[in-house]
């Protein structure tokens, strides 16, 4: 996990965002890439009163404007974010790598959606906020184009600033491709984890091997692993899998993303909906 994208929203998750950056970061000696994307101009119009459509240039000059704004804003919290936890520049292109963490900033204009999905293919690592119900952003249309285009596992930080991330790692094992390529995605901190738990929940599995059969190859990696099985009890499955990585001390969860389908889950609900709903902790997610 050495080069990280982080998605820089102004929302009530940026605090969370940065914090979870820096734990991957010191964890891993990562670059930060900080990215905040401007929106491009609107097709803003007006109709004037003999019919004809014409251009509405206060429109486009206030979005633009605030557009602005918020990206001084932007730029403004990260820099003193870097400032504070003393994270220097990477090292000029070409040059070999500095020992991290370390942090850049990055302005892009056009749609988050795209350059999350197209750039995110670089970095071994993009770093998002969850989605919350009351606000613009952070961007669940961002998220889910990163989920799906770039290939590259996401770290989804909750609303609140996380104390610790990775010491304790939860797997949340439905047998699925989904999630073993979640589990793969995630080996670099399993490996550096004081304790992984792999969660299995009776009834919550497609056709797949077993939690047991999951937890018994990781040992054989050398890691701490534990088993816990739990039943429903009646919860969905995110709730269910939620509760037992609580339970279990997790201070990050592992879990494969949409292994029903995403349209499915919209209309039904299912465990990736309820996750990006609902986690109070660190999520990796890949699909």
């Amino acid at each position: 996990m050495r080069t990280v994208l982080v998605h820089l929203e102004l929302s009530p998750a940026l605090e969370s965002v940065l914090a979870c950056a820096l734990h991957v970061g010191r964890a891993f000696g990562s670059h930060l890439e900080g990215l905040h994307v401007r929106p491009g101009q609107p097709d803003i119009i007006a109709a004037g009163a003999d019919g004809f459509v014409a251009a509405a240039p206060d429109l486009v000059a206030g979005f633009e404007r605030e557009a602005r704004e918020r990206a001084e804003r932007a730029r403004a919290l990260f820099d003193e974010f870097t400032r504070r936890h003393e994270l220097p520049g990477a090292a000029a292109a070409g040059e070999a790598a500095v020992s991290g963490p370390t942090a850049g900033w990055r302005a892009e204009t056009g749609s988050a959606d795209a350059l999350l999905g197209g750039l995110g293919r670089v970095f071994d690592l993009i770093l998002v906020g969850r989605p919350l119900p009351d606000a613009v952003a952070p961007s669940m249309a961002a998220l889910e184009t990163a989920l799906f285009e770039a290939g590259r596992p996401l770290l989804i930080a909750p609303p609140r600033v996380p104390e610790r991330l990775g010491e304790r790692v939860a797997i949340a094992w439905n047998g699925s491709t989904e999630t073993a390529r979640a589990v793969a995605f995630s080996m670099p901190f399993l490996e550096r984890a004081r304790e992984v738990t792999v969660i299995g929940i009776q009834g919550g599995t497609v056709p797949g091997p077993p939690a047991a059969e999951l937890a018994r190859n990781l040992r054989r990696h050398g890691l701490p692993v534990t088993l816990r099985e739990a039943p429903l009890s009646g919860r969905s499955i995110g709730q269910a899998m939620l509760d037992e990585a609580n339970a279990a001390g997790a201070d990050l969860v592992v879990k494969g993303a949409y292994t029903q389908s995403r349209l499915r889950q919209m209309i039904f609900g299912g465990a990736t909906s309820h996750f990006l709903a609902r986690a109070e902790l660190p999520v990796l997610m890949a699909n």
